[in-house]
């Protein structure tokens, strides 16, 4: 049960969330997109949001501003989170400005309004899931299209809610946070992109 709630954290990491966003939005999108603008725009958001952060990481640590991947204290999350503030600025600006495609805009400008915040928490020694914040975000993405597309994802929505549940456990099993932690995470990612909603779901 340790190693599977352990694979939990790993799998259903962070990094991956914006991705999976994505990837969902592209598969349901009744709209026509060419196939080589989505094979673009995913090999740029692989490459900003999951390659990137780890080479930063690996540079932090080699110069001595973080000491574990975990990044267990509030303070060893402060350069992090900022650096990957930057870096979904430039999603918003490069590859999914307003113009382009408008969901996919607001999704993004959501998840850095949830950085923004959990990066100030972190500042003021509050260390915010961010695992919560990263599922709970694309899971309330996915509500929002399964509305602005009239399609039936009830099945995706269920199973993203025992994920949402199964990170939970495992974060708390691993002694990563406490209730207050989850909860304050799951509000960080949802809530933004459930008030971006006014701006983009028709």
């Amino acid at each position: 049960m340790n190693y599977i709630l352990k694979s939990i954290s790993f799998i259903f990491h962070p990094l991956i969330m914006p991705l999976l966003g994505v990837i969902f939005y592209f598969s349901k999108s009744p709209r026509f997109i060419p196939t080589e603008i989505i094979q673009a725009k995913l090999v740029s958001i692989s490459i900003l949001t999951i390659i990137l952060p780890i080479l930063i990481y690996y540079l932090l640590k080699t110069i001595g501003k973080t000491h574990s991947i975990y990044l267990r204290s509030a303070k060893e999350r402060i350069l992090p989170l900022g650096l990957n503030c930057i870096i979904i600025y430039l999603i918003v600006k490069r590859v999914f400005p307003p113009s382009e495609v408008i969901e996919l805009y607001y999704f993004f400008i959501g998840v850095l309004l949830s950085n923004l915040t959990c990066f100030i928490l972190a500042i003021l020694k509050f260390k915010a899931s961010i695992h919560m914040i990263a599922v709970s975000g694309v899971f309330m993405f996915y509500i929002a299209l399964s509305l602005h597309f009239g399609i039936n994802i009830n099945g995706t929505l269920a199973l993203m809610a025992i994920i949402t549940g199964a990170i939970a456990t495992s974060r708390l099993h691993l002694k990563a946070h406490n209730y207050v932690e989850l909860i304050v995470g799951f509000c960080i990612g949802f809530l933004p992109q459930l008030t971006l909603l006014n701006y983009w779901l028709t």
